[in-house]
């Protein structure tokens, strides 16, 4: 096992490929534990060169809505009146703090990502 840090593209794939071989490996054994070492090098090179944006606050929130099968009104709950959920869902009113409290609490939807 020669573990060393990801530097290149092909760094990259060849330890994707050798991720690929690994798949599988029972945990505390020499393989296990390459894979483990990869896996954490693979996942820090990703963040530093495929880094992912966070979604945009009012989709989130879209999201969620379809997930948990709700509609506009149930929204009323989190953001205010009837109104006032039809304006922020349109991105005509942005989020107050209170509003981000609620949503986070609520629909568990997490404060950076409606802070962002």
């Amino acid at each position: 096992m020669e573990i060393k840090p990801i530097k290149t593209e092909k760094d990259y794939y060849t330890s994707l490929k050798r991720i690929e071989e690994l798949w599988g490996a029972k945990r505390d054994t020499q393989d296990g534990d390459e894979f483990d070492l990869l896996c954490t090098l693979v996942e820090s090179y990703e963040m530093k060169h495929y880094p992912i944006a966070p979604p945009d606050p009012i989709d989130a929130i879209i999201f969620r809505m379809e997930q948990m099968g709700m509609t506009k009104m149930d929204m009323v709950e989190y953001l205010g009146s009837q109104s006032r959920v039809s304006e922020v869902l349109n991105s005509k009113r942005k989020l107050s703090l209170k509003m981000v409290k609620s949503l986070n609490k609520g629909l568990k939807i997490p404060a950076e990502v409606l802070l962002a």
